[in-house]
């Protein structure tokens, strides 16, 4: 149940709160409170082996696909919330803002010919990438942020890839869902690791293309039924605490 008068969220009690295994989201852009979730089933991606398919291999070496780590973090996470039903509401962009100025916040963004196709963000604690949320503006925008985005995580140190939930769209890049308790083992290793998101620049695309993007060892073994989640809106907030985020 939600509390009558719910405590102030700031970006240390964020991070305290995905080093627990748990995340906010609002039910609406327009509602002002943020709901933690802790759900029985988690969804991970292998770091550095997401599964590029042989139509998104030969787009990548063909050209004009470039990648940013660097971007402009707040259009990136707008971008992320432009569209029809969202779960990120005013207070998550503040603070989301303010964990990108402590360093606990990053992006990627993709570009093809020059023009924003696509793009990721999320949180970032020791070997941990939570992601919180990705789109496309261009076919396939999405899928290549995904490609270059874990091997990015790979070649600096990180060692879980956190997508929250498995949607269709992530379990055909290799995605996974795992019980919440081996979530929370691969968590607590990988908060111990000393990752840097900013330790190596990004791999090019041809160095991309020539890699291939996934081997069987790369990839994380499911511990749950391997059911996928349905696409679509993120499901309503359950039971629990509602927090401010201002």
């Amino acid at each position: 149940m939600s509390q009558d008068h719910p405590p102030h969220l700031g970006p240390m009690q964020l991070l305290a709160g995905y080093a627990q295994g748990i995340f906010p989201m609002a039910r609406a852009a327009d509602d002002p409170r943020l709901y933690w979730f802790n759900p029985p089933f988690r969804g991970i991606l292998p770091v550095g082996g997401v599964h590029m398919s042989r139509s998104l291999r030969r787009s990548l070496a063909r050209g004009g696909w470039t990648a940013d780590a660097h971007p402009d973090f707040d259009r990136i996470v707008r971008h992320c919330a432009d569209r029809p039903e969202t779960w990120i509401n005013a207070p998550l962009l503040q603070l989301y803002h303010r964990l990108h100025d402590s360093g606990h916040a990053q992006a990627l963004a993709v570009y093809q010919d020059g023009a924003l196709a696509g793009g990721i963000f999320g949180v970032t604690l020791g070997g941990a990438f939570f992601g919180e949320s990705m789109f496309s503006t261009r076919t396939d925008g999405s899928k290549m942020a995904l490609v270059w985005l874990s091997d990015h995580l790979s070649r600096c140190g990180f060692t879980l890839f956190d997508t929250q939930y498995l949607t269709p769209h992530l379990a055909s890049m290799g995605g996974v869902e795992i019980t919440r308790e081996d979530y929370r083992a691969r968590l607590a290793h990988a908060l111990r690791q000393p990752a840097d998101y900013h330790a190596l620049p990004l791999r090019s695309a041809a160095e991309l293309a020539a890699q291939g993007g996934y081997s069987a060892a790369s990839a994380p073994s499911s511990s749950s039924t391997g059911a996928v989640s349905p696409s679509g809106p993120m499901p309503s907030p359950p039971s629990g605490s509602a927090v401010s985020g201002s």
